[in-house]
């Protein structure tokens, strides 16, 4: 396999690192409400395109909190695997689930997480130098404590080379191509709702400009201007 290959539903696999209240708290290099909007927009890409995914925690019960509920609606029946080391790749689990997904040539693993210089970094490094996996870091759906400990963080990876990436990328990246219909209406409902400007692009385009009923469950009457007097 080779960076050169783009992103696929067939050759991706996707993991979650300790997206957890008491990680966010701490998290200061992106608005904490933009990076939860864009870690579930991840996870529902995920979903459109079935990509395995892993959820793995840490401390849950006894420091970190539970796993943001928005992601665990996503994948409501996906086994979350606990540990005690902050580095993932230290647990067996972790390793025997991806080893389990690569075994379809799934080697390329998109990566959000928090905190990006702790268990994010020490994650990636560890993987890379014990297998053939590609890593590829979703920036924008992880965080560290420090606009510099994310930065420093995401450089120290690529000079190892992981591959850094947004979660919009990735998503359109596995869509590649609008003529690929089974996938394009769940893609289009997916940017609408967490892609900001360009969801409210496609929003105006399609009513607008292709006429289509607006989303939503407002039925009030639309009340015709008065000038004034």
């Amino acid at each position: 396999m080779s960076k050169l290959d783009v992103l696929t539903p067939e050759n991706s696999q996707l993991i979650f690192i300790d997206q957890q209240p008491q990680m966010a708290f701490g998290v200061q290099s992106i608005d904490r409400q933009v990076l939860k909007n864009n870690t579930v927009g991840l996870a529902k890409a995920g979903r459109i395109f079935n990509i395995p995914t892993v959820i793995t925690t840490v401390e849950t019960e006894s420091f970190s909190g539970h796993t943001f509920p928005e992601l665990l609606d996503v994948f409501d029946d996906a086994p979350l695997l606990e540990r005690t080391s902050m580095n993932s790749w230290d647990d067996q689990k972790v390793r025997d689930a991806l080893a389990e997904g690569a075994k379809d040539g799934r080697k390329k693993i998109v990566v959000s997480g928090l905190w990006t210089e702790v268990c994010n970094l020490t994650f990636a490094l560890s993987c890379m130098r014990d297998t053939d996996y590609e890593i590829y870091m979703v920036a924008d759906a992880s965080g560290g404590t420090s606009v510099e400990a994310h930065k420093y963080a995401m450089d120290r990876m690529v000079q190892a080379g992981v591959v850094p990436v947004t979660w919009q990328q990735v998503l359109l990246e596995w869509q590649r191509d609008w003529a690929k219909r089974d996938t394009y209406d769940a893609v289009m409902d997916l940017v609408r709702e967490h892609s900001g400007a360009y969801g409210m692009g496609v929003d105006y385009a399609y009513t607008m400009v292709h006429k289509a009923a607006r989303r939503g469950k407002h039925k009030g009457l639309v009340q015709a201007p008065i000038p004034a007097l």
